[in-house]
């Protein structure tokens, strides 16, 4: 299937491992150009050598820490030099440290509010003008299978992802008619250095293994396994494709049926 990405240009937010960087990669194999970031620049250029050298895409690499509006400002400003415009945007920020209610400050709920629901919200409020302006554009965000089904011990995602979903749902509509789709994807537990770190974490405070850890979630999941990152990927690149021009303001998850609701 030809998803009409050749030539289009992408922004994908931490990028350099994980699903930021299993999209990208799916994204650049489609044939679209690129603009990804991390916060470390060692990090992302090495991951731009590796996605270029894979596909032949052009790839733009810069540090960016997504908390911080000034430097969104400047990712976004580059990309439009370099390109000329940024027609898909893939919002990414990692995932807020896991704990109780009481375990989090004010200042914790402001930093976590910060990387994930105000990043958001920036990176879409640089880029909506140009798609605007063209009267095309695609903005997936990246949350959580936590949005529809919480997960113990996960207070801020649990929280903060529900508010992205909100101001994803409704910006969907503001901006339906200039044809720019707003969608979120929620991966459930996938094989990133992200869950393998949390694995570790929570077995540790158990005294088990993170095998057996990860044994526990697995047999949660109707599919028996945790997700591949390239699994996640393959759905983020329909979703901000041509082909995909008539969904908007939809959820969905890749999580092997672990949620157990039916909407």
């Amino acid at each position: 299937m030809d998803l009409g990405l050749k030539g289009r240009v992408a922004l994908v937010a931490a990028a350099s491992r994980g699903l930021g960087r299993a999209v990208a990669e799916e994204l650049a194999a489609e044939g679209a150009a690129l603009i990804i970031c991390s916060r470390k620049a060692e990090t992302i250029n090495e991951t731009a050598k590796e996605i270029t050298a894979a596909t032949r895409a052009d790839v733009l690499a810069l540090p960016c820490d997504v908390s911080k509006a000034g430097e969104i400002a400047i990712l976004v400003k580059s990309g439009l030099e370099r390109f000329g415009r940024i027609d898909i945007l893939v919002t990414n920020g990692g995932g807020p440290p896991a704990g109780p209610f009481q375990s989090f400050s004010s200042e914790a709920w402001e930093v976590a509010a910060r990387q994930t629901l105000f990043s958001a919200v920036e990176l879409a409020r640089q880029v909506l003008p140009g798609m605007k302006e063209r009267r095309w554009g695609r903005m997936l965000n990246i949350t959580s299978i936590a949005v529809k089904q919480p997960v113990d011990n996960l207070i801020l995602s649990n929280s903060l992802r529900a508010a992205v979903t909100g101001f994803a749902r409704t910006l969907a509509n503001e901006v339906a008619s200039f044809g720019i789709t707003v969608n979120n994807i929620m991966p459930g537990y996938t094989r990133t250095e992200r869950v393998e770190e949390l694995a570790r974490m929570m077995a540790e405070k158990e005294g088990i293994t993170p095998a057996e850890f990860i044994a526990r979630w697995e047999k949660e999941i109707p599919m028996g396994r945790l997700g591949e990152p390239r699994e996640f990927a393959a759905l983020a690149a329909f979703l901000v494709s041509e082909r995909a021009s008539y969904i908007t303001g939809t959820s969905v998850q890749v999580d092997g049926g672990w949620i157990r609701s039916l909407l």
